[in-house]
């Protein structure tokens, strides 16, 4: 049965935001690759035609990187943000990749749920979908994936009330410093988190992922914020 998977989401990214984003981005370049080395060891046994669904694309940096790595493999990318679909079709046909992708304005739903892709990834979005809509978000996910599939999550989370919290988002604040954030957002970067941002626990993540079908979900990241998960169909 197919799953609503429009979640109620603020638009963080106007034109000027998606054409500064790589840049702000390129100073945390070495985490960056770290993640993208590991997603590409998860993914390394996907046939050579696998077909890759990516949710919250952005500018392209997992296409961009997958791409290189399997030539044969190709992708549909959905955002709902039009400015960052702009700067990812740039990108793509920079690197003449764009024949091997589909860019989608919109959200999971607006792809065929019939579509069966060998593998989705949903790399630093899930924490912009609202609590109440998180699970209709992996459910549908869950529901374009091939049997066995794979589904690679990297988000934020974090249990905002546990006693690790402070020190941990005093590194967290050192990293938003590095993107150039300006003394007024660092400031209120503790509100943005626990009341702007949808941050739940890993626990509560792990729970979500279970109860859309998704088989042991399995820790593969965790830098301070930033928590990533792999699981099967």
């Amino acid at each position: 049965m197919p799953h609503s998977a429009k979640p109620s989401m603020p638009d963080f990214f106007n034109q000027q935001m998606a054409e500064n984003y790589d840049e702000r981005n390129s100073r945390l370049s070495a985490f960056s690759a770290n993640m993208h080395l590991l997603i590409r060891l998860i993914l390394a046994d996907l046939p050579s035609n696998a077909r890759l669904l990516c949710a919250g694309i952005g500018t392209g940096a997992e296409i961009l990187t997958l791409a290189r790595e399997f030539p044969g493999w190709t992708f549909v990318g959905v955002d709902p943000s039009e400015a960052m679909l702009n700067v990812c079709r740039n990108r793509l046909a920079a690197a003449d990749l764009l024949d091997r992708c589909e860019l989608v304005h919109g959200y999971i739903d607006d792809v065929p749920d019939e579509a069966e892709f060998d593998a989705a990834l949903s790399i630093m979005v899930a924490h912009f979908i609202v609590r109440e809509d998180r699970s209709a978000f992996y459910l549908a996910v869950h529901d374009r994936l091939k049997p066995g599939g794979y589904f690679v999550s990297a988000e934020l989370s974090c249990d905002l009330d546990a006693a690790q919290f402070p020190p941990m988002l005093k590194n967290w604040e050192r990293v938003h410093s590095m993107m150039g954030a300006n003394p007024e957002s660092l400031q209120s970067l503790p509100e943005t988190l626990r009341n702007t941002l949808s941050i739940l626990s890993p626990d509560e993540t792990e729970t979500l992922l279970r109860s859309a079908g998704f088989e042991l979900p399995v820790p593969f990241l965790h830098a301070f914020l930033i928590r990533g998960w792999y699981a099967t169909k």
